[in-house]
């Protein structure tokens, strides 16, 4: 029976997931308000994550660095349980959480947990913004993206 691509993913008619190279994570990458989203399945459910932003370099807005900071720290304490705010060697700031996942999974319980991350990391990106950072990917450079 055919299947429909989707990504690393094989779509069956009933809509049940299977990868399509089983030596390769499986992972399906969107953009979100310009940031780069990435969902990866993992034997624990989905993984789901964003770049959210950066802290600013020392070079292009040394004032704002305290502040975002500072978001930083706070947002930590402020994210929902089982989310995580993580700082990289880069000063990226990476927001990730872990979903459950269908079984077997599908292609409706995938795209449902991709808008259902969207939308509950709105509210963060908005206030990483207001709090001092630098915009990342797409958004950096000035364009916008909704979904791919």
């Amino acid at each position: 029976m055919p299947t429909l691509p989707l990504g690393p993913f094989a779509v069956h008619r009933d809509g049940t997931l299977d990868t399509r190279a089983p030596d390769v994570r499986p992972a399906l990458r969107f953009h979100w308000r310009g940031r780069n989203c990435e969902a990866g399945f993992s034997p624990r459910g989905l993984q789901l994550s964003t770049l959210a932003a950066r802290v600013p370099s020392t070079a292009e807005r040394a004032k704002d660095r305290p502040r975002a900071f500072a978001t930083v720290a706070e947002m930590r304490e402020a994210l929902p349980e089982g989310w995580r705010l993580r700082l990289l060697a880069d000063h990226s700031i990476r927001i990730e959480t872990e979903a459950p996942f269908a079984d077997p999974p599908t292609a409706v319980s995938l795209v449902a947990s991709l808008v259902r991350f969207a939308l509950e990391v709105e509210p963060y990106l908005d206030r990483l913004a207001l709090g001092g950072t630098a915009a990342v990917g797409v958004a950096a450079a000035g364009t916008t993206a909704s979904g791919t």
